[in-house]
């Protein structure tokens, strides 16, 4: 299956703004986290379609995910 990964403030550095991964059926939010080196303590936020899941939600074909970390500010 493929979906698109949306990475927003400082999970962008050294890595990507959007990007398109092919992935198993049945695979994970984890799944997309682990390779980019994040770890699910790190994610503020996670959206799959722009609903709030957790790291153990299984994906679908043409899911869009999108991954904040803490923002922090002054």
């Amino acid at each position: 299956m493929r979906v698109t990964v949306k990475l927003f403030a400082t999970f962008r550095e050294g890595r990507f703004k959007v990007e398109e991964k092919d992935l198993p059926d049945s695979s994970r939010v984890i799944d997309v986290l682990l390779p980019l080196n994040i770890t699910p303590e790190e994610v503020a936020i996670c959206l799959v379609n722009g609903r709030d899941v957790n790291e153990q939600h299984v994906l679908n074909d043409g899911d869009t995910i999108a991954l904040f970390p803490p923002v922090g500010g002054g």
